[in-house]
């Protein structure tokens, strides 16, 4: 019954005097019995969605698996309802519950009990693999749509054939289409408690495209060569948990959209039951809001769907079949996608209408944002926040006004329990350079929640700018560890761990080669990325000595930017001791490359850019940066590009600053006499017409 409030429809009006003893309900308003059920069916510091439907009945069904599964083994398929409550709470769920997690963990060990009965085994292989997708458990879900394609015996390919897609195509192309072809398997028997299909009369309407140029659907030279064979709706499920399983684990790219498409054609072509009809039209829906022709049908279908919902044609026995198997939206995360669809067709007006009708707060501050009423936003939040005070209306302000307090106040609200709170202060930490308070804040919020994935790889880039390599890795191991296929922190992780592996790798190479100037590059490369300093300067001297030329601007400048800031090297010794020996080799670099501009402007940022306490290191500094100017202009071109017009006009003034606060400040006539010759050549650049 909650499946068919929230899921299917039609709905059903339950009141709690229906559900609970009146003893219990005695001198409680049904609005303080919905948030204390609300309240209940928190977990690790995510809330539950505020406009769930009868969650009652949720909380009721944990309470009563929990009890049974603990006590009794005698109810054969109790740990698999019970797997069925993890994920519907998972999907009313702001994100990924550990709890959750564990509890389906211990819930899909228990498979012996359905090895004579195939189609049920395969229900049940199919929604392990829908739960284990949510927590990112991408091995065990491949193991399990591995089982459940080899209970169905399908063979399930991509392939080409030569089609039309266009009204006007006159020569067939190459069309990309799925192929499914069934294995004869004489022990596969769909069994007496297969669902039987349901009348195409009563499943959703499948919008028509209605486009002046592009077809229906791909027309095929020879569409009897390709046809799709008589599927049970068990196979059609698994089809659609291939279909899943492949979206999950491939990035968003235009080939891969294609194949998703080629999924989603197939399944359509024979339409069979609600959930799987209505899982293919969303994944088509999502696919074609992109593409200018289709996007209008997909509006179409969207509200077609949220329409079926409260339609009461189909009975809900006909609705929840292959229910738990097909993992099919929730009724306000379609009515989300159309308002979203609108707000992309410029109905803005009519999306916000949606928004605030489903109590999505942060889409209906965007679209006041769009509309230009920036004031509106924050009137709205703060009148929700009059009526009733929570945690994720306070994280809601704080992200329009950026204000720290509101996030604590959240933190504090939801007893230390809000994952969102400190992960918006955070966030907000880091807009405003404060790094360090920044990665505090992210490692609070993952000690309430650890699973979010974007939150360790935020943590890990946080810990990289700090130059903390280890909590940097640790970051990344664990983002890696929640989603393999998250190439970004693969690649980041896997560098961080090799390069003291590599660093030291390289230092035994070049006691056996010391002439190789690649290893002595590669090394210089790792040094200067694990803090070893020291180390680049001496690899520095060492390429200059064996390649006349060699220079590398990016390395210096890391080198000069540690030294200047007193950065810490790997060691964690200050880096302005190595001050001296940066200098001996700069004036190296630049008697090679005394005709290069960024070479002379390290060399002034070491001397503090003419803003030193010292005389003699401001003296050097603007020295240098006079030399730095001189070199620009002779370069080609930097007086027809606007952007390094500018870059030149903008250096020469700062020096042109540095060089007045000299005369002011020395007290030698001859250096006043530089300082008035120097301002007097930058002034006449200045007015020089270009």
């Amino acid at each position: 019954m909650f499946a068919q409030n929230n899921w299917t429809g039609p709905p059903v009006e339950l009141q709690d005097e229906e559900l609970l003893p009146t003893a219990l309900l005695q001198n409680q308003s049904s609005s303080s019995v919905r948030d204390s059920v609300l309240s209940s069916l928190l977990l690790d510091g995510e809330s539950v969605y505020s406009l769930v439907s009868n969650p009652l009945l949720l909380l009721l069904s944990r309470v009563l698996l929990s009890a049974v599964a603990d006590k009794t083994t005698s109810l054969q398929l109790v740990r698999w309802w019970t797997l069925r409550y993890v994920a519907l709470h998972q999907q009313v769920l702001e994100a990924c519950s550990p709890q959750l997690l564990t509890l389906a963990q211990s819930m899909t060990e228990h498979q012996s009990l359905l090895e004579k009965h195939q189609n049920l085994l395969l229900q049940f292989h199919l929604e392990c693999v829908y739960v284990n997708l949510s927590y990112y458990e991408y091995p065990s879900a491949k193991e399990h749509m591995r089982r459940a394609q080899e209970l169905t015996g399908l063979g399930v390919n991509m392939t080409g054939a030569l089609g039309k897609r266009t009204r006007f195509q006159e020569k067939s192309v190459a069309q990309l289409i799925l192929e499914v072809k069934r294995e004869e398997r004489p022990d596969w028997t769909s069994g007496e408690t297969s669902p039987a299909p349901t009348p195409v009369s009563l499943l959703p309407k499948d919008c028509a495209l209605n486009d002046d140029t592009r077809l229906e659907r791909i027309s095929l030279e020879d569409p009897e060569q390709f046809c799709l064979p008589e599927l049970s709706p068990e196979e059609q499920a698994a089809v659609l948990g291939l279909c899943t399983d492949f979206q999950k684990n491939n990035p968003v790219h235009k080939l891969t959209e294609e194949e998703l498409l080629a999924f989603s054609s197939a399944l359509l072509s024979k339409p069979q039951m609600f959930s799987v009809e209505a899982s293919a039209l969303c994944l088509r829906t999502k696919l074609e809001r992109g593409q200018r022709r289709c996007v209008e049908r997909a509006m179409m279908q969207t509200q077609a769907l949220v329409d079926y919902f409260d339609d009461p044609t189909c009975p809900v026995s006909e609705r929840l079949k292959l229910f738990h198997c097909c993992r099919p939206p929730p009724r306000w995360s379609v009515q989300k996608t159309l308002a979203s669809l609108l707000t992309d067709l410029g109905c803005t007006s009519a999306a916000l209408l949606m928004f605030e009708k489903l109590q999505l707060w942060e889409d209906a501050v965007v679209c006041y944002e769009r509309l230009g009423q920036h004031g509106k936003a924050e009137e709205i939040v703060r009148r929700e926040l009059e009526l009733k005070e929570t945690p994720g209306l306070l994280c809601l302000l704080g992200d329009i006004l950026r204000e720290h307090q509101f996030y604590d106040r959240a933190w504090e609200l939801s007893k230390r329990r809000s994952a969102r709170a400190m992960r918006s202060k955070g966030l907000l930490h880091l807009a405003q350079h404060q790094l360090e308070e920044g990665a505090r804040c992210f490692e609070e919020s993952l000690r309430v929640n650890r699973m979010q994935l974007g939150l360790w790889f935020s943590l890990g880039c946080t810990h990289l700018a700090l130059q903390n390599y280890e909590g940097a890795a640790q970051a990344f191991q664990s983002c890696v560890c929640l989603e393999p296929d998250v190439s970004d922190s693969q690649i980041i992780f896997i560098i961080i761990l090799y390069f003291y592996k590599a660093f030291l790798t390289l230092q035994e190479a070049l006691k056996c080669n010391y002439e190789s100037w690649q290893i002595w590059e590669n090394f210089l490369l790792v040094s200067t990325n694990i803090g070893a300093f020291r180390e680049a300067m001496g690899a520095l001297h060492r390429l200059m000595d064996l390649r006349d030329g060699y220079k590398d601007l990016e390395v210096l400048e890391v080198l000069v930017r540690a030294v200047a800031e007193d950065l810490p090297d790997r060691e964690g010794a200050p880096s302005s001791a190595l001050k001296p020996k940066l200098k001996e080799l700069l004036g190296r670099v630049s008697s090679r490359h005394s005709r290069e501009g960024a070479v002379w402007r390290q060399y002034a940022r070491l001397y503090g850019d003419g803003a030193s306490e010292s005389p003699d290191d401001n003296d050097k500094a603007l020295h240098f940066l006079s030399k730095a100017h001189r070199c620009e202009l002779q370069d080609s071109g930097w007086d027809q590009d606007p952007a390094l017009f500018r870059g030149v006009l903008q250096r020469a003034l700062s020096m042109g600053r540095g060089e007045r606060r000299m005369f002011l400040s020395s007290t030698a006539i001859e250096r006043k006499r530089r300082s008035v010759v120097s301002i007097l050549t930058l002034k006449v650049f200045s007015l020089k017409p270009r």
